[in-house]
């Protein structure tokens, strides 16, 4: 039987490192440190197997502590971590990396690129250089973007037709102020490329924190499973980010119940057998 895979959780610890998009009172109740520990029991409670830990901050040092947690982990199947994309010689890190312990583990990398002053970044010559080394190495990379920079990730999916690329939280659609046409189109754009993969993650934190249910996402997912197709949709629970919206379970039941009204197999495929393909994850 296929494992049930969590492809998207974080770990962190506010006391040894600094997250400027952790500011503010609203994030209060997850400013603090949260590791394997922490989210092995909600694993095993709410019937998941492995998770993909993913990066939280621009830190090769995350990234190598990653994957030492990750070697220590073994219901950690893979780290998407981060690396400098602009850096001439992000390939020879990506070799370093590797040969650490967990390196085995390095399955993705990813940028948080809606955070960039700039809507264009991914189109820059450095970045499109950095993303050859990814794809060279057979790593995938995660578009952490929204509805201002999906056309530029369209075109970066357009111009790399034989990489792996996996959508972040369904690019963030403004749930909490309504259906965002601009949004569906963008998606539907993208989702035309064969080449990516949609992680049904982080919805809930993007609708009122305090006045959600599955229904008001379910418009959301129905999108992105008519876009993308039952192969390539990926459960994510952005754990511990979607504390700020509910308990674990409540989120993991919220998108089953969703994808579970779009088709009898589209919650099998999404809860592990579409993350093992996008990430070609180990046996």
């Amino acid at each position: 039987m296929s494992r049930v895979i969590d492809a998207h959780q974080h770990f962190w610890d506010p006391d040894r490192a600094e997250y400027s998009w952790m500011a503010g009172d609203a994030l209060a109740p997850i400013r603090r440190a949260f590791g394997p520990a922490d989210l092995a029991p909600l694993l095993a409670e709410n019937g998941l197997d492995a998770s993909i830990l993913v990066q939280t901050r621009s830190s090769l040092d995350e990234t190598e502590e990653f994957l030492r947690v990750a070697h220590a982990t073994p219901f950690i199947a893979g780290v998407v971590g981060w690396v400098d994309l602009t850096d001439p010689s992000v390939g020879s890190t990506i070799d370093r990396l590797r040969r650490l312990p967990g390196g085995n583990k390095l399955v993705g990398i990813r940028h948080q690129v809606h955070d960039e002053p700039n809507a264009d970044w991914l189109l820059r010559s450095d970045v499109r250089h950095g993303l050859e080394a990814v794809f060279a190495h057979d790593l995938s990379y995660d578009l952490l973007v929204r509805t201002r920079e999906l056309p530029l990730a369209t075109a970066t999916v357009r111009a790399f037709p034989r990489a792996r690329f996996v959508l972040d939280h369904c690019a963030k659609p403004p749930i909490a102020t309504g259906f965002d046409r601009k949004w569906a189109d963008c998606i539907t754009e993208l989702a035309a490329c064969g080449n990516v993969w949609c992680k049904v993650s982080g919805l809930a934190t993007e609708a009122v924190w305090a006045d959600w249910d599955a229904a008001r996402l379910l418009p959301y997912v129905t999108h992105v499973a008519r876009s993308f197709g039952e192969d390539r949709l990926i459960f994510g629970s952005d754990w511990p980010v979607c504390l700020l919206a509910g308990s674990y379970g409540a989120i993991k039941k919220a998108i089953e119940h969703c994808l579970a009204q779009l088709g009898p197999t589209i919650p099998t495929k999404a809860f592990g057998p579409n993350a093992v393909t996008a990430y070609r994850l180990a046996p």
